[in-house]
């Protein structure tokens, strides 16, 4: 009876991510009959489909565990199985430069967007969190940092508003910018995860240049969001000491804000792959399903995106947030040419 109870709660939300997501599967499938290739994927589509339904009609609270369990349970299910279909052979060919790109790229950016944040006036508090969201991955990071320096919700709500519209846009103008650059689907994979804010935005984003970029770009991205553990401690022990405001403790730090476990379990898979401990029969069908589950997740996500919510956040922190991330990609760009993957 309560797993009955716990079908009926869901359905709802979920049937209509469902038919967000085949409606998207359908728009692909006709943008390559009527135009010789799909210019947007199915993974584009459904993301942008979910937002726009939702921009227009905003579902009932009755939709809304449905459309969570797929922006989030599918999604990080589909992460996991896609890592049955990576080699860190990818990563280690590149080696320890990338390594170091990563993470120099993400301090320049914190800093970077938290000064500009600061000198177009954004108090201190939102310019941190608009700067780790910015800089490591998104609405996550957002969510890790603001208990540990007591942001208040109004803080974290204005920080993610315009931040969730904003990814949306990236996933759509990314490949286009790659495409338009000349780009190799390495150089292309590796700009998607140095950019794009959640690690689901990044399967859309490198999708449309193939599955070696969708490869290295999750990796390049996994090594981002794991910047977020040393940034968060960094802010805890360096958080304001007085009697009003003392240090935070690093108990308050949710390790599963660090390393999820659907992070663990991609990398268990992955690193199953990259031995040649699983069997191709296992993994074609694993990266089928990867990506039907990544194409519901999409549209969940995108059924959680009101593009209206850009009034919401206010000019300055549009004009932060926006600036921001043109620094982040010029700084990326930087770092393929120096790593000579363009």
């Amino acid at each position: 009876m309560e797993t009955l109870n716990k079908l009926r709660a869901v359905g709802p939300g979920l049937a209509l991510t469902v038919l967000v997501a085949i409606g998207a599967i359908l728009l692909e499938a006709t943008e390559a009959r009527l135009l010789g290739r799909p210019w947007l994927e199915a993974l584009v589509l459904a993301i942008l489909s979910g937002a726009l339904v939702r921009t227009v009609w905003t579902p009932p609270k009755a939709f809304d565990p449905g459309i969570h369990l797929a922006a989030k349970t599918m999604l990080e299910l589909a992460i996991i199985l896609m890592g049955a279909t990576v080699s860190f052979g990818a990563l280690a060919a590149v080696g320890a430069p990338l390594v170091l790109s990563i993470v120099g790229t993400v301090a320049l950016a914190i800093a970077t967007s938290f000064l500009i944040g600061r000198l177009l006036g954004l108090p201190t508090k939102m310019a941190v969190l608009v700067a780790c969201g910015n800089a490591i991955c998104g609405n996550s990071a957002i969510a890790a940092v603001a208990p540990v320096i007591d942001a208040d919700g109004e803080e974290v709500a204005t920080s993610i508003a315009f931040t969730a519209v904003l990814g949306v846009a990236v996933v759509i103008g990314l490949p286009l910018m790659a495409h338009r650059l000349g780009l190799s689907p390495t150089a292309g994979g590796v700009l998607a995860g140095l950019t794009v804010y959640a690690v689901p935005q990044v399967l859309a984003a490198a999708g449309p240049m193939g599955s070696a970029a969708v490869q290295l770009g999750t990796l390049v991205k996994l090594i981002r969001v794991l910047m977020l553990g040393p940034v968060v401690t960094g802010l805890a022990l360096l958080g304001p000491r007085s009697a009003d405001h003392p240090a935070k403790p690093l108990e308050r730090i949710d390790p599963l804000h660090l390393l999820p476990p659907f992070i663990i379990g991609f990398l268990v898979l992955a690193g199953l792959n990259s031995a040649g401990l699983l069997p191709y029969a296992l993994v074609y069908p694993a990266h089928k399903a990867s990506l039907g589950l990544t194409i519901v997740a999409m549209a969940g996500l995108g059924l959680g995106v009101d593009l209206r919510s850009v009034r919401a956040a206010g000019p300055r922190v549009i004009l932060v947030v926006t600036t921001s991330l043109a620094v982040l990609s010029l700084t990326a760009l930087a770092m393929l040419h120096l790593l000579k993957l363009s």
